[in-house]
């Protein structure tokens, strides 16, 4: 069965493109991926006797035709109302595995660095979110995945479970990180990775599923740490597990997650 994602984008043509770039990049993607991508029109876009249509909207069509291009079966598909609640809608009605956003962009402000509709996507989707945006970096193939774990032992297990199940799970190179906080002063207290049962859960998970894991527990600043240590692995991904249930957004996205989302030039991945 196809591993099925959902791009949904903007007028943004760079952006656009970097989240279908992400989409091709999963390991033999023309066999083993599925695309749809989805123009949602905003509320007042269109007059009553009007219908949108996707070929007038230059960003899909360049994200869809670069798909095309590399042998990946894409559904091209326009709605309009809500962006957001569109967006998580066909998710759902798809049964998309994963959503590939593109909402990051440049500005000393959180709101307009996330975009309010990518903000909503990542807080209303049941199924894991990757933002890509116009900065990130991208490699020809995805190889190597990091994963920074908290004591959450659910959110932990769902984040490996999400790398569990991309394509070519078994070419991937995964590193379960765990970040003991402000640690690393001299004269700071050993600590092991097997302390922390969330991190162990997520790395068993991976291996008995034939998944090459390197375990990994350190001290220091959490979010300095993992941006850090992305870097020095080479990441084509960081897959966090920071959305948490709350009337509170900073508690729903948890503050290390927006500082990780905010921070790397990097596609992210958020699970929940």
């Amino acid at each position: 069965m196809a591993y099925s994602v959902l791009v949904p984008v903007d007028t943004d043509e760079s952006r656009a493109l970097n989240q279908a770039r992400y989409v091709a990049r999963f390991h033999d993607a023309p066999e083993t991926v599925e695309a749809t991508v989805l123009y949602v029109y905003p509320p007042g876009e269109l007059t009553r006797d009007e219908e949108g249509s996707f070929d007038e909207i230059g960003a899909a069509v360049a994200a869809a035709d670069h798909l095309e291009e590399r042998g990946i079966p894409v559904t091209r598909s326009v709605d309009d109302g809500g962006v957001a609640e569109q967006v998580v809608r066909t998710a759902e009605g798809m049964d998309a595995d994963e959503i590939v956003v593109g909402g990051r962009k440049r500005s000393g402000v959180q709101k307009v660095l996330l975009g309010s509709t990518t903000q909503d996507v990542m807080l209303s989707a049941e199924r894991p979110v990757t933002l890509t945006g116009e900065d990130v970096a991208l490699r020809d193939r995805i190889d190597r995945l990091l994963v920074p774990v908290d004591t959450d032992e659910r959110r932990a297990r769902h984040q490996a479970e999400y790398v569990a199940g991309l394509p070519g799970v078994e070419d991937l190179e995964v590193t379960v990180l765990y970040v003991f906080p402000h640690q690393d002063y001299k004269g700071a207290p050993p600590h092991e990775f097997a302390e922390i049962d969330a991190a162990v859960a997520a790395a068993d998970y991976l291996e008995e599923r034939d998944v090459a894991v390197d375990r990994v527990g350190v001290g220091g600043e959490v979010t300095r740490t993992i941006v850090d240590r992305a870097t020095d692995l080479g990441a084509d991904g960081i897959v966090m597990g920071g959305r948490k249930r709350s009337g509170l957004q900073q508690v729903l996205m948890g503050s290390t997650t927006t500082d990780v989302v905010l921070s790397v030039e990097r596609p992210v991945t958020l699970t929940g």
